[in-house]
């Protein structure tokens, strides 16, 4: 009978062990995931910080282009400000020591435009915190494939992400977890083409695959202050076709693209969010040296501090205004004249919009 009574009670005790053993891991997993929600949730809100066109300072055609402190406090009124997940700008111009532009042959060096910063002023981008550059613009290009070479050789020692000619289209990279791709367009030789909407479209939904969030940049739109507005058609330029970049940036949207930033006339221009997605069509002259215009309204930017969730929709930016003239260079515009800019533009170009401008932040309406 011992023994029946021993063969009889060891089942039970290993039945009871057993689910003991499940009750205790019920108890931890809800924990773990707990934390994982948390984790997750810190990077819901995602922060880029944008801003336009950046070229410190030319070498070409003679040092006198150069800023007397040799560009090392460009961005000391904004220090505190580059801040963010991604901090993105257009680099307008080059990284190379020497060379002649063929763009300027039978032209007056002194009045032709064309931009190589020396090499060491990249260490200036990379210490204000910019992670993220394009490269897709008119004037990358300068020095021909010695420039644009050079530029990505460096760009990649500093590890900054770049992208925007046709032998680098684009970048796929990892911060905080977050899976980013980055894409640029131009209507320039060598970029990858603004004007070829429906290769752009059909990259962005191949990136949108690999990433998390999608960022399209975009050099595009007639220049000055006669093109402050967006015109939903082909903008001719110096008989130039620089783009529709009102049809170009809803059709990346459509096809997966989170942000789209724009930039190339140097003069700010209207924003928009279309299927929640932000879109700021021209971020204007931002840090410029040189042979930039910088009157009137060529000489105000908006400093863009965008908050995104992590499916990429747009929560709010705040605008921080800043100007530049060729004294004080860039300053903070207690004025916020960039930020009211952009409002009289929005409410011009995009009729009925949704967007909330006050205390210099953009939001939805309620």
């Amino acid at each position: 009978m011992k023994l029946i009574n021993t063969v009889l009670i060891l089942p039970f005790v290993i039945i009871i062990s057993i689910s003991c053993t499940s009750n205790n891991a019920q108890v931890v997993n809800p924990v773990a995931v707990k934390q994982d929600t948390v984790i997750r949730k810190l990077k819901d809100t995602i922060e880029i910080t944008a801003v336009g066109d950046i070229m410190l300072g030319s070498a070409f055609p003679a040092k006198t282009n150069l800023p007397p402190d040799d560009a090392v406090n460009s961005f000391q009124a904004v220090d505190s400000l580059l801040k963010g997940d991604i901090v993105f700008g257009n680099l307008e111009g080059c990284f190379l020591n020497s060379g002649n532009s063929n763009k300027c042959n039978g032209i007056n060096p002194n009045s032709c435009y064309a931009f190589r910063m020396p090499e060491r002023y990249a260490g200036i981008y990379k210490k204000a915190g910019f992670n993220v550059l394009s490269i897709a613009n008119n004037h990358v290009g300068d020095f021909d494939a010695r420039g644009r070479k050079n530029t990505a050789r460096i760009l990649d020692s500093l590890q900054i992400h770049y992208a925007g000619q046709v032998n680098k289209p684009f970048e796929v990279f990892e911060k905080d977890s977050v899976k980013y791709a980055f894409c640029a367009f131009a209507p320039n030789e060598n970029t990858v083409s603004i004007n070829k909407i429906d290769s752009a479209k059909a990259l962005v939904a191949r990136l949108k695959q690999m990433a998390d969030i999608v960022i399209v940049s975009f050099h595009g739109g007639g220049e000055g202050a006669r093109f402050e507005h967006v015109t939903r058609k082909n903008e001719i330029f110096y008989k130039e076709n620089r783009g529709n970049v009102y049809a170009f940036a809803h059709a990346v949207i459509d096809a997966g693209a989170d942000v789209v930033l724009g930039h190339g006339p140097h003069v700010t221009r209207a924003v928009e969010v279309y299927k929640n997605k932000f879109i700021a069509y021209s971020l204007g002259n931002f840090c410029t040296y040189g042979m930039f215009s910088l009157k009137g309204n060529n000489g105000i930017a908006p400093l863009l501090q965008l908050k995104i969730n992590a499916k990429g929709d747009f929560l709010y930016a705040n605008v921080v205004s800043i100007q530049q003239d060729k004294i004080n260079r860039l300053t903070v515009d207690d004025n916020h004249r960039a930020f009211k800019r952009i409002k009289e533009l929005t409410d011009l170009d995009f009729i009925g919009h949704q967007l909330k401008f006050e205390d210099n932040k953009i939001s939805l309406k309620d």
